[in-house]
């Protein structure tokens, strides 16, 4: 990102992505305290040398600038070569000074016996280490004789003829005139205050943190400047304050990423145990739920906003069925993705509502193979009553079933609603008709219209389909079915139907032939099936 806001020519474009460098760097920087102080809570002595680490993380001119001193064909003659070396010691870097020290050494002999004295404080300066079994009490008398050593110099006069290795001397001895005069090299006060205790304090608690910070924060800005926001967060977290810190982040940041997650890291610390709020929720959960809120808000980072809510125990669920319903479902690719999800927790009342909805997009599209589909999965008889008829009002204009894959397959979930299973059954008649097992598709079929599952619109061209059955060489139909099959054909015939408009004269017309060639076919068939029931008789 700090390539984008180096190379891009827009000078809008530049401003927001150096806001965003800011901000992650804040994050970073502030995140890495709170490690120190809060997780790590390291004790006397360790303490600075993880700040010192903090520090040369975080604030990296003295590399750049050693490297180019580094890098030039004289590096003693470089402007800045003792630059390089005093910000390597006000950073604790000590090899790296001696490693630059050496290339005056070596150069220049007349300051040869400066150099090497110089070298050797810094040499024998004394290091707190974690891989050193040291106690403090050792550790402070090496250093208050190291600080004489230092002191006995700088007052024999040994670098007079120096100025910037009597500076490093003072430095060494901490001295705060000194440290002030080189704040360049220092960028921030909190780069002074742990270079200002690495050489006052080195054994500084936890606890006194904060009055070393503020004095550093006042003595760096000196009046000249207020404090920033970073600031306050800082002197918040050198005061061991984690809820101000937290309360200081959420002001200046512009979502809830960084608190939300540095709660969750310190709440497995368990360092927010005793904090709930007036409402239910504990702090990590409500930041948490704020940052996934959030998350929804944007077309895509929406899943891992689910994933939030997964870890929130209390309001997680209940926030997440709020949110999911109000996802804009344009593609059916996202569609079976927010399904997936709320079928995988099981929430039934959102998977119902979105196969509905869907189901209805579908309908409106004239997918009824679609539509029937989503409102199977949603369980809603009604709406697959809806659409079956629309299936069989479809029929009745075209003659013939679309997605015939979908019917051929429903299986129990025909069982859904009546009219589906009407649907489901008469499709399988069909399927009997085409395969010619004419006998079993003439008993479905009479069960079709026996059980009075089928739309009034429907059964007269129910009826109409025994027609080919009826006039088949072989009897089909047995005397009692051709019964049952008169009876239906009269039913429906004194049955007044409910009609949206009044049907024309040739509508009628051709009712009327469709009704009296049935009947006629009926009549026939009922004496082939009575002569034939007589003769196995006989």
């Amino acid at each position: 990102m700090h390539q984008l806001t180096v190379s891009t020519r827009d000078v809008a474009e530049s401003n927001k992505y150096s806001f965003q460098v800011s901000i992650l760097s804040a994050m970073e920087l502030t995140w890495n305290l709170c490690e120190i102080l809060f997780i790590e809570a390291a004790s006397a002595g360790p303490l600075l040398i993880l700040l010192l680490d903090w520090v040369r993380l975080h604030v990296c001119e003295v590399d750049s600038l050693a490297q180019e001193v580094l890098e030039s064909q004289t590096p003693t003659q470089h402007d800045r070569f003792w630059d390089a070396i005093t910000g390597c010691v006000l950073q604790g870097r000590m090899d790296e000074a001696r490693q630059l020290l050496s290339k005056e050494t070596s150069s220049n002999v007349n300051s040869r016996s400066m150099c090497r004295i110089l070298d050797d404080l810094l040499k024998k300066m004394p290091m707190l280490s974690s891989s050193t079994a040291q106690t403090l009490t050792e550790f402070e008398l090496k250093w208050q004789h190291w600080r004489e050593e230092c002191t006995h110099h700088l007052q024999c006069g040994t670098f007079s003829s120096s100025q910037d290795m009597e500076s490093i001397c003072k430095i060494l001895l901490g001295d705060e005139e000194t440290l002030l005069e080189r704040r360049e090299l220092m960028t921030t006060w909190y780069h002074y205050l742990v270079s200002h205790l690495l050489f006052t304090h080195p054994t500084v608690k936890p606890t006194e943190l904060h009055s070393y910070a503020q004095s550093s924060l006042n003595i760096f800005l000196s009046g000249e400047s207020t404090a920033e926001p970073l600031d306050n967060i800082l002197l918040a977290a050198f005061e061991l304050d984690i809820h101000q810190v937290i309360k200081e982040f959420s002001i200046v940041s512009s979502n809830w990423w960084f608190v939300a997650h540095l709660t969750d890291l310190l709440d497995h610390c368990q360092l927010f145990q005793s904090h709930s709020l007036y409402f239910g929720s504990n702090m990590r959960e409500f930041l948490l739920l704020e940052y996934a809120s959030g998350l929804f808000s944007h077309h895509s980072l929406w899943q891992l906003g689910v994933s939030y809510f997964d870890y929130c125990p209390e309001q997680g669920r209940a926030y997440l069925e709020l949110h999911i319903e109000r996802i804009p479902l344009t593609t059916e690719k996202k569609a079976l993705k927010v399904l997936q999800i709320c079928e995988k927790r099981q929430m039934t009342e959102q998977v119902r509502s979105i196969c509905k909805t869907l189901a209805m997009k579908a309908l409106r599209n004239g997918r009824l193979g679609s539509a029937l589909s989503w409102s199977i999965r949603a369980k809603d008889a009604a709406f697959a009553t809806l659409i079956s008829d629309r299936f069989l009002n479809d029929y009745c204009e075209r003659g013939k079933f679309s997605d015939l894959d979908l019917l051929d397959n429903l299986g129990p979930t025909m069982l859904l609603s009546d009219r589906l299973t009407f649907l489901g059954k008469y499709r399988e008649f069909h399927r009997m008709y085409n395969e010619q097992q004419f006998t079993e598709a003439a008993g479905l079929l009479l069960s079709l219209l026996t059980a009075n599952i089928a739309p009034s619109f429907f059964r007269l061209t129910l009826l109409l389909d025994a027609l080919p059955l009826l006039e088949q060489n072989e009897v089909i139909f047995s005397s009692k079915q051709t019964y049952a099959l008169m009876k239906c054909l009269e039913d429906r015939m004194t049955v007044k139907q409910e009609l949206t408009q009044e049907p024309t004269s040739q509508e009628l017309n051709m009712e009327n032939t469709k009704v009296e060639m049935l009947r006629l076919a009926l009549a026939r068939n009922l004496a082939r099936a009575i002569v034939k029931e007589a003769m196995l008789k006989a």
